[in-house]
């Protein structure tokens, strides 16, 4: 089953350095952007991280230090990164948990605000985890009945989760809207502030969802404990979950001044 899109949907894949999503960083980017008229487009390069890729890393995804020494940095691509991504609803396999808040912190990282609050986000892997719960390859099998070749190939990945998502579409007619509103709405949790998941909103408050103040209302921590703002600032958080947090501050201090 073809998609049905009201606007362009930016399938992608990112290869990276690790899995520390504040510390790590991209190797590779493809892109498929899939148009309403069915039309498709590419973006697809290797990026200098400008830190070593792990040679446990490279042993999965293949791509050497050497690969990429020669590549451009994210800063040199982002511009074009970001006009190729306007206007665009992203699509992707765990794409929620990784490979958007990884992307995003790189835009930080440039000094660029990308927007999200337009954009709907797909996640077929949520999709799969639901109706059966598997990994890429598996999805490739279950849903394709064809075996995956290249995992780890950022293109190659791409490919087999657009392959996936219209295999899913027609597999789950009956419960699964071909819609990337309801697929949004399927496969997004919403409860989540932040790319990196440390803010929580429950039942209209926002709540810390980590560490010793698991649970614990923000507001009430500006108020009982306003260092421990300070030290997220100084640590190893994602930009995006700083970026909530001072917004969040800026709230909770205005709050009581006079309009």
């Amino acid at each position: 089953m073809e998609l049905k899109l009201n606007r362009p949907l930016a399938i992608f894949d990112l290869e990276s350095t690790g899995v520390n999503l504040a510390k790590d960083r991209i190797v590779e980017i493809y892109i498929l952007k899939v148009h309403p008229d069915g039309k498709t487009e590419e973006f697809d390069t290797l990026v200098n991280p400008r830190i070593p890729i792990p040679q446990q890393v490279i042993d999965i995804h293949g791509i050497t230090n050497e690969d990429v020494a020669e590549a451009p940095s994210f800063l040199k691509i982002a511009f074009e990164l970001e006009t190729f991504l306007k206007d665009c609803d992203l699509a992707g396999y765990n794409s929620n948990r990784f490979d958007v808040p990884l992307l995003l912190e790189e835009f930080y990282r440039v000094g660029i605000t990308f927007d999200m609050k337009e954009r709907k986000f797909v996640d077929v892997f949520k999709i799969f985890q639901k109706m059966e719960g598997r990994d890429l390859a598996s999805a490739v099998k279950f849903y394709c009945n064809k075996e995956m070749e290249n995992a780890h190939d950022a293109k190659s990945d791409v490919i087999a989760t657009y392959d996936v998502l219209k295999a899913q579409l027609d597999r789950y007619k009956d419960n699964i809207m071909n819609d990337v509103g309801f697929l949004h709405d399927f496969t997004y949790e919403s409860q989540f502030l932040d790319s990196g998941r440390r803010l929580m909103m429950e039942n209209d408050v926002v709540k810390i969802n980590f560490g010793k103040h698991k649970g614990t209302p923000v507001f009430e921590i500006f108020e009982k404990e306003p260092h421990y703002y300070d030290w997220i600032m100084r640590s190893d958080f994602l930009s995006d979950t700083k970026q909530k947090l001072t917004e969040l501050r800026e709230e909770f201090l205005n709050k009581d001044k006079p309009s």
